[in-house]
Order: C-alpha cells, then structure tokens, then sequence
C-alpha cells in the first residue's frame, strides 16, 4: 500500500460522497430510478455539459452543448416519473404479442380499407415520434425526466408504424396510396414547431387525443384477433403520450399562466385541422377522404354498407370531440369552451342528437 501511494495511488476521491451536491441522497431514498420532486430540480438551468443532474461538476468541462431549452417552466410537467415506468413496464412486440396466426382472407373491399387505414397509421405514427425526438437533445440534463419519457414515445411509436406495416402487408393487400396531405402532417404545423410547449399542445392534446379515440374503439374495424390486439396494444400506448401532453399542459396552466394566450391559440389552429380534416392528422375528419372512406367500410361492413359506416363515423367524430373537451377540462383550458373561443363546428359536433 506504501508503495502505492508513492507512485500516486490515492482515494480521497471517495469524499466526493461527503460532498455530493444538496438533495442527490434525498433523490435516490426516494425513488431509487427518478426523481419527481427533488431538492436539486432548479428553474433554469446553467448545465451545458451534458453533466447529469445530481453528479459533481469537472472544473475546466467545456461547455459546449448549447441546449435550447434550459428552464423547466419550458418543458416540466406533472407526474414524469410514473409515465416513465409505466412506459418501461408495458413494452410489447410486434412479432411476439400480435396472433398473427388468426389473419383470415378478408372481401377485397374489407382487406383495401384495412391496408388503406394501416397505411395511414403507419405514416402518422412516424411523425409522432420523429417530431418529439426532435427535441430531445436540445433539453438540459436537468430535466432528464422529460428526455427519458419521450425517448419512450419515440420508440411506442416506432413500434406502431412497423406494426400497422406488417398489418397492410401480412394479408395479401399492402401499403397504399399516402394520403393527399401528407406533406402537411409531416411539413405542417405540429412538424414545424420549434417550441415545445406548441409541439405538445398539438400533438399531445389534439392529434394523438384523435388518434386515441379510434385505437379505443378499434374492436369496431377489426376483423380478427390480430388487428383487435394491434388496437388494444396501441391504445395503451397512445393513452400515455396524451397523458404526458395534458399534465405538461395543466403544469404550464397552474405555474407559468403568462403563457396562457399562446397555449390558446396552438389549440385554435388544431382544432381547425381536427375539424376540417386539413393537415390530415385526423382520419376520421369529414375532409379525409381517403381515411374517412376507409373507416366507412370497416365500421359498415363492406363498400356496400358504407352508409350505414358513415352514421357510425358520426359517432366517433362527436366521440373525439368529448374526449377533447375532457382533456381541456383536465388540463384547466376549459374555459374556451365557455367563453366560446373552441371552434363552432366542433362544438356543433358535440351538441348534435345522436
């Protein structure tokens, strides 16, 4: 040991132990994987070291990551840590949770929609994880709690555009025609957000809440065992992320309210596209066309039934509309729909007779 410490050998690299910075033991006595209240979570963040929140700093590092987003009013919401490892726990596969076995030859007309409407689901579940993943890189270390649950999403949406392929591919149809405004899903709106919070409103709260609508009521267009558990599966998943976007956005209601009317309007302009169809995020939308088409024979039972599919589609629609209106509520955004700010034709929708 003596000629050890001759030639240099030291521990008094251990006392950093003693000297760990305020509020990292607290951290982990807590929650042994992540902190959802801690002692050292600040406001604003110096960190551009790509230092991990709760390590020593290295006197000299150079700071050179130059994060966008360094304050947690920019990114923060309300239960990160259990969205987090719910998402861990409920991870699936598509080539072993899917019966692909019960895959039956379906109508041609059925089996065009299905790969029609998986065709669409493929194309948007890839823009909802790259758009998220966009940002992950830009936000401090800090704010790891943020990072770890949208590296979640991008990898449940990963999983749902190779399911829904391997969907239109595995009975005998394949991938169809994109639809018309694809270029808008994916150069559009929620594409072109360069600010968190207006990615969240509009993907989160309205374009996934759509989607979810339709994964929630899936039994109704699937035919077999397979495309019932792609439903059920998906809808699990697409429940979390709407979760993660209404407690980012009662988080930013109730502790940087000053950011209100922006918040406002992000949502008139989706709900815009949620009732018009435009930017083709909502495929139950009157003006999705293709999307809508396809619903129509799925939920009828056939081209021919196709009337009997749309007064279903109806009932969707005023579906959708419901679940938004809960989301506003949770969220403390309620009041546009009292003060009659929310767009009129989904108000319409809500209030009609079934």
């Amino acid at each position: 040991m003596e000629q050890a410490v001759r030639q240099g050998f030291n521990l008094n690299w251990l006392q950093q132990l003693k000297d760990q910075i305020p509020g990292a033991v607290d951290e982990l006595a807590n929650d042994p994987t992540l902190a959802e209240n801690t002692p050292g979570l600040i406001d604003e963040s110096p960190n551009q070291t790509q230092r991990v929140r709760g390590a020593l700093p290295r006197e000299g590092s150079p700071q050179y990551a130059a994060y966008t987003f360094r304050d947690k009013s920019e990114v923060w919401g309300y239960n990160l840590t259990k969205l987090y490892q719910e998402a861990v726990s409920r991870q699936w596969s598509s080539a072993t949770d899917i019966p692909w076995e019960s895959l039956r030859p379906l109508p041609d007309d059925v089996e065009a929609a299905q790969c029609q409407l998986a065709t669409f689901f493929a194309q948007v579940e890839f823009v909802a994880a790259d758009v998220p993943g966009r940002f992950i890189a830009q936000m401090s270390p800090d704010y790891h709690e943020v990072r770890m649950f949208l590296l979640t999403q991008v990898m449940d949406e990963s999983r749902h555009m190779e399911v829904f392929r391997k969907r239109a591919l595995a009975n005998g149809g394949g991938l169809m025609r994109m639809i018309d405004s694809v270029s808008d899903v994916t150069g559009g709106s929620t594409d072109n957000a360069r600010e968190f919070t207006e990615m969240s409103s509009r993907l989160h709260i309205v374009g996934e809440g759509n989607v979810l609508t339709l994964f929630r009521l899936g039994e109704l267009m699937a035919y077999n065992d397979a495309e019932k558990a792609i439903y059920r599966r998906a809808a699990q998943d697409e429940a979390r992320h709407v979760a993660f976007g209404v407690l980012h956005a009662r988080y930013m209601n109730e502790c940087v309210p000053e950011r209100r009317d922006e918040m406002h309007a992000y949502l008139d302009e989706a709900e815009d596209r949620q009732a018009t169809g435009n930017g083709g995020e909502n495929p139950a939308a009157r003006g999705a066309n293709l999307t809508a088409d396809s619903l129509a024979i799925l939920l009828g039972g056939g081209a021919h039934k196709a009337d009997e599919g749309q007064k279903i589609l109806a009932a969707i629609r005023q579906r959708q509309v419901k679940e938004y209106f809960q989301r506003l509520k949770s969220c403390g955004f309620n009041d546009r729909i009292e003060n009659g700010r929310v767009n009129p034709a989904l108000l319409e929708a809500y209030q009609a007779v079934p």
